[in-house]
């Protein structure tokens, strides 16, 4: 420890000096006076054998007292091998960085993000209500940047072999929303991503959407357009069948993607799953459905809700009208019907892959 005697200035002595200099104390600190009379503490120090100067504030915010036990701090460090200056620098970056939020608070930012780069809202929804159902009970109220991996594995572990498909999409969705946080400065680790190891191994099982044989969906669509239904359901309903179409790209259409004189249906790419623009070819009686479906109203949307002629049907219209109607497979399974029926009957790979709107699995293909 420093001797006091050491010590060259007084309190009184600070606050009477007037002519500019450097006025030494103990311990490398000096209080320089300018010519406007401004006093600033100033401690020479050397650090790594590099003399340095630190300061530590102005007379009269700092009093003599506060700058001696600041410059003896700072030696003491130094004799500890640290920097005091990286240390102030280090301190002065946490304060001025933003707070990590909570996990929820997070997740919403993030949700809010990619909703202008979803085909609708169902995705949020989705990502909302999984998240709502098995991460924020565990680390919603978390700070982001307190989040460890144990408690994502706490997170998945009630339903990984439980609700397999459920856990797949919180684990993938929590790894995004820990990306984001990495970008932001609030972490420099995925808790998500380093629990893949820890989770136990699940049996690989792929479910496809039961499909109906493709011989009697003839039958099936006679069924639909002798049903009680609501016209734009049938109509819809059949254009999906024949076009091999999604339900949302089918619910979704609009007059103005249609080129009846070309015989085309052009799906914007925003409304398509891969995200690429996807031409129909138009058969004849696809283009009969279209011209009794203008006749639905004068709306945008091709297959209008009867509810409301400025909202398309409902997305589980075809699901219902299937089930009244005792109907095996699922509306999406109309798809695999129409893959089954190209392979079956010789049709070229590539064009029912291009029909189904697929992306090629490889540059050859």
């Amino acid at each position: 420890m420093p001797d006091l005697k050491h010590y060259a200035l007084t309190a009184a002595r600070v606050r009477t000096l007037t002519k500019p200099g450097a006025y030494t104390d103990g311990n490398g600190l000096t209080l320089r006076v300018d010519a406007r009379g401004g006093k600033r503490w100033i401690q020479r120090v050397s650090i790594d054998g590099k003399q340095r100067n630190i300061g530590l504030g102005g007379w009269p915010r700092v009093g003599l007292a506060e700058a001696r036990e600041a410059a003896l701090a700072n030696l003491q460090s130094i004799r500890r091998g640290q920097d005091p200056i990286a240390l102030k620098q280090r301190a002065r970056e946490e304060a001025q960085r933003p707070v990590a939020p909570a996990f929820r608070q997070a997740a919403e930012r993030v949700i809010e993000l990619r909703r202008p780069t979803w085909s609708s809202d169902r995705h949020a929804n989705q990502w909302t209500e999984s998240l709502t159902n098995h991460a924020y009970p565990v680390i919603g109220h978390k700070s982001v940047d307190e989040v460890t991996p144990a408690d994502t594995l706490a997170v998945l572990t009630p339903i990984w072999t439980k609700k397999a498909e459920t856990a797949t999409r919180v684990k993938q969705r929590m790894e995004v929303i820990f990306d984001w946080c990495i970008v932001q400065g609030w972490r420099s680790d995925n808790p998500a991503s380093a629990i893949a190891r820890a989770l136990p191994r699940r049996p690989r099982v792929k479910q496809h959407h039961p499909a109906l044989p493709y011989p009697d969906v003839g039958a099936a669509i006679q069924l639909v357009r002798d049903s009680n239904a609501d016209t734009a359901t049938k109509l819809a309903f059949e254009l999906m069948v024949l076009t091999a179409t999604r339900t949302g790209e089918v619910r979704g259409m609009k007059w103005d993607e249609v080129d009846l004189d070309w015989a085309i249906w052009t799906v914007p790419q925003e409304r398509m799953k891969a995200r690429r623009e996807h031409r129909v070819p138009l058969t004849g009686r696809a283009i009969e459905i279209l011209i009794e479906a203008q006749a639905l109203g004068n709306g945008g949307y091709v297959f209008p809700s009867k509810r409301d002629a400025g909202k398309p049907l409902s997305n589980m219209v075809f699901q219902m009208l299937l089930r009244r109607l005792e109907i095996e497979g699922t509306p999406h399974g109309m798809r695999s019907a129409f893959k089954d029926w190209s392979i079956e009957t010789g049709q070229d790979w590539a064009t029912s892959e291009a029909a189904l709107a697929h992306k090629l699995g490889n540059s050859l293909e």
